[in-house]
């Protein structure tokens, strides 16, 4: 099968030229060539293999370019980038590879194409398209992978075994590309994953996350969890997850099975929101309930205080697995401790010192607040599930009335302490923070509006209440 009309584009006739004067051969392979049978977003990341030096065929096809673009070479590991138009092109010399044990970094000699085939992690990947003059544009499948393709399945080119031990990280590549692709991992090597998911403990936290994060990111990954579940990856990786996947009956009463609940919350979020970090949130919101699950006979289950200990485990999982300890985690961390505030807001009536209240504590993540909560709303009983969605707009369109009228979001007292200290003559002090806690919850429960002659009038009562005299 020839694909020479999809490389039209100017880039392979400059590589295509410069291999040709080096006299060595080159072929686009792996997710490019993928992508393109697929009709998928494919002009990117470009990976280049060359028979010979990847980082002289780098070095050369800059050369043959009009703006010359600079070239990154990485001599340890034999590759060289450039960036061309909006395209990332990545050049490798073919090369065979062997593993130790207890690395997942390989050594390496040159190889042929064969060998370079050979060495990919899964059939789809191995797929490479001629660049070379006698055959520019052929289809090069070693190992049936446009058959793959067709089919939907995710299969490894070598012994899945020696596959995965060698690089453990791609067992989580093959589970992230089941969930973006929506494809089936064949059955050998979904069983190689478990018999080796061991292994997974040699790779850096910083290289899982980056799998789970493009799992999240994919439409339903629910299929990708599922799948890390069913192989024994996840009980290794977040622990915390698979605690929820029990259900316990006492006395005939069971409580929900919170594992499979929080991949649905996951699901349905993904097509209200682009963010990661809110994606994380949904798979992170309810940790807490493994932990704090009680029962007694008046309430049944209980899980007092699962959204707290929760936020304290995210922080754990962050540290855990290398993630950002910055503002990204602090966001994860009051999306799962806030997650319940706006349904108990909708199961009830709403006032208006409730949402100001979610407002004041959500901040500028409000808007992510109530999308995590919407998609927290699982029930299977129709009634129920539109009087919740039915809730949660009056909720909404109280957050717009409210912020509009005492703009709470990013809260600003309308009396300052420096006042307050001048307005008594007095120096820092506990007083001085009472009475501007006192300012900020009469704001919030509606004794006064948002606006300094209000707050003026309140502190000089408030003042005198606490034997505090106005200055002369």
């Amino acid at each position: 099968m020839n694909y020479k009309n999809a490389l039209q584009d100017k880039i392979f006739e400059i590589i295509a030229r410069a291999a040709r004067e080096l006299n060595v051969e080159s072929y686009v392979i792996g997710g490019f060539v993928r992508d393109l049978i697929l009709q998928r977003d494919h002009k990117k990341d470009i990976d280049i293999v060359a028979v010979g030096s990847g980082i002289d065929l780098a070095l050369k096809v800059s050369e043959l370019i009009a703006h010359k673009p600079k070239v990154q070479v990485f001599k340890n590991y034999g590759t060289a980038m450039l960036r061309y138009q909006d395209m990332d092109i990545e050049f490798v010399g073919a090369r065979k590879e062997s593993y130790q044990f207890e690395s997942r970094n390989p050594v390496v000699e040159n190889g042929s194409l064969e060998d370079d085939q050979n060495r990919r992690d899964f059939t789809i990947n191995a797929l490479a398209l001629s660049l070379n003059e006698s055959n520019f544009g052929d289809l090069v499948d070693p190992f049936a992978g446009l058959s793959d393709l067709e089919s939907k399945i995710i299969r490894t080119p070598l012994n899945p075994d020696i596959t995965y031990s060698d690089d453990p990280l791609r067992m989580m590549r093959a589970i992230r590309f089941a969930s973006q692709l929506n494809f089936e991992i064949e059955v050998k090597s979904l069983e190689a994953i478990s018999r080796n998911k061991e292994r997974i403990n040699i790779i850096s936290g910083e290289r899982i996350v980056d799998e789970l994060n493009k799992i999240l990111m994919s439409n339903t990954p629910s299929v990708g969890f599922l799948l890390l579940y069913k192989t024994g990856l996840l009980d290794i990786i977040l622990p915390e997850l698979t605690a929820l996947n029990q259900v316990e009956e006492i006395e005939g009463h069971t409580h929900k099975n919170n594992f499979y609940h929080t991949l649905e919350v996951v699901d349905n979020i993904c097509p209200n929101t682009d963010d990661v970090w809110l994606r994380w949130s949904a798979l992170l919101h309810d940790i807490g309930k493994a932990p704090t699950k009680k029962y007694n006979k008046k309430q049944g289950w209980t899980f007092h205080g699962h959204e707290f200990l929760g936020g304290k485990m995210a922080k754990k999982i962050f540290e855990r697995l290398h993630m950002p300890l910055n503002h990204k985690l602090k966001f994860v961390q009051k999306m799962v401790m806030m997650s319940s505030r706006p349904i108990v807001l909708a199961q009830d009536i709403v006032t208006d010192s409730a949402v100001r209240r979610l407002v004041f504590d959500a901040g500028e993540d409000v808007e992510s607040l109530m999308t995590l909560c919407e998609a927290d709303i699982t029930t299977k009983n129709p009634k129920k599930f539109q009087k919740y969605h039915n809730n949660f707009k009056i909720v909404r369109e109280k957050i717009v009335e409210v912020e509009e009228r005492d703009k709470v979001r990013v809260f600003q007292p309308p009396i300052s302490g420096e006042e307050i200290m001048e307005l008594f003559n007095l120096k820092p002090s506990r007083e001085i923070g009472v009475l501007k806690e006192a300012v900020k919850e009469a704001i919030l429960e509606g004794e006064i509006p948002n606006e300094y002659q209000a707050a003026y009038d309140f502190v000089l009562k408030r003042a005198e209440k606490m034997g505090l005299k106005k200055a002369t």
